[in-house]
């Protein structure tokens, strides 16, 4: 009677079974140890630290600025907060002489902006989609006050619109003593003169956003209509155009937005002083300042939260319902 006894060497133990790839292998030996705990420690920090400061930064305060609305607080003690109900929101709409005309003035600003500015960029859009000669230069050029942020925005255009040595004034001969024209101090000018450079701004903006928009129709349906006979005129209105009905719909929900969260312009040109009162404007005045009121400034804010809520939840339900029927 013989006993066989197989000796391997650690080359040949290590070596995976008939059948096996060395690459499943090393997949099997891997799946163990995936994350090391120095791994884990930093994916924690580097999704901890954002969330936390995003949490910090923007639920905290908002949910604090919902509580501090029904309250009285001059930020000075949290003994002094005295619960008022409804007070701040009553004297908000019925004895506060500014609130109405910034109500007002966000109006026109998204009027403007949606009435002067989204058709330009519409326009843009469609003549830099034709692939014209040095189309990135100008997509570059139109594009750039987007990223200019608003406070330049509203330091150049300062320049722009000085009585003595602006451009408008020196190319009108308003520059004159006696022919000033003094586009940010007159209340009946300088809405618009801001509304100007606010819309030279959002004009980039909707360029960029229509044209996303346009590279998305699919080139069969300017051939389809091209065989019909239609023309360039006709082809946009009745084919190019309503295939743009989800790039309008974001084109709309980031006017409005835009419009109620304006305040780098105003508080740059003349603090909202004048004729140029938001919404925002209030808010600032009523918290920021040596008799702070920061419930009756939260009051204001919650009014604002609420008309953004009413144009954002219906544009993610609408969206939402959409991704689901896909």
């Amino acid at each position: 009677m013989t006993t066989d006894t197989t000796t391997q060497t650690p080359e040949a133990a290590a070596a995976p079974p008939p059948g096996v790839s060395p690459a499943r292998t090393r997949a099997t030996h891997s799946q163990g140890r995936l994350l090391t705990r120095r791994d884990r420690i930093t994916l924690a920090l580097m999704a901890g630290v954002p969330t936390l400061l995003h949490v910090a930064l923007v639920w905290v305060t908002a949910i604090a600025s919902i509580f501090l609305a029904f309250t009285t607080w001059d930020g000075i003690g949290f003994d002094s907060i005295r619960w008022v109900g409804l007070d701040n929101f009553t004297q908000l709409f019925n004895d506060n002489p500014q609130f109405w005309p910034a109500v007002q003035h966000n109006v026109i600003w998204f009027v403007v902006l949606i009435l002067i500015p989204t058709p330009i960029g519409l326009f843009l859009a469609v003549q830099l989609d034709k692939r014209i000669r040095f189309s990135r230069v100008y997509q570059t050029a139109l594009f750039l006050p987007v990223v200019i942020s608003m406070a330049c925005i509203g330091f150049v255009w300062q320049l722009v619109y000085n009585p003595d040595t602006g451009l408008i004034n020196s190319i009108i001969g308003a520059n004159k003593p006696g022919h000033y024209i003094d586009w940010i101090g007159d209340p009946h000018l300088n809405l618009w003169a801001i509304l100007i450079a606010a819309s030279w701004r959002h004009t980039g903006y909707m360029m960029i956003l229509y044209l996303a928009g346009l590279k998305s129709v699919d080139p069969s349906l300017r051939e389809a209509a091209a065989l019909d006979g239609a023309n360039e005129w006709q082809t946009f209105k009745s084919v190019i155009f309503p295939t743009l009905r989800p790039t309008n719909t974001v084109v709309l929900v980031v006017t409005i937005i835009e419009a109620l969260r304006a305040f780098d312009l105003v508080f740059v040109f003349n603090k909202g002083a004048q004729g140029t009162e938001l919404l925002s404007i209030l808010v600032t005045n009523n918290i920021i300042g040596e008799s702070s009121r920061i419930g009756y400034g939260s009051a204001i804010a919650v009014v604002l939260l609420v008309i953004s809520l009413a144009v954002i939840i219906p544009y993610l339900i609408a969206t939402f319902r959409k991704e689901r029927r896909a």
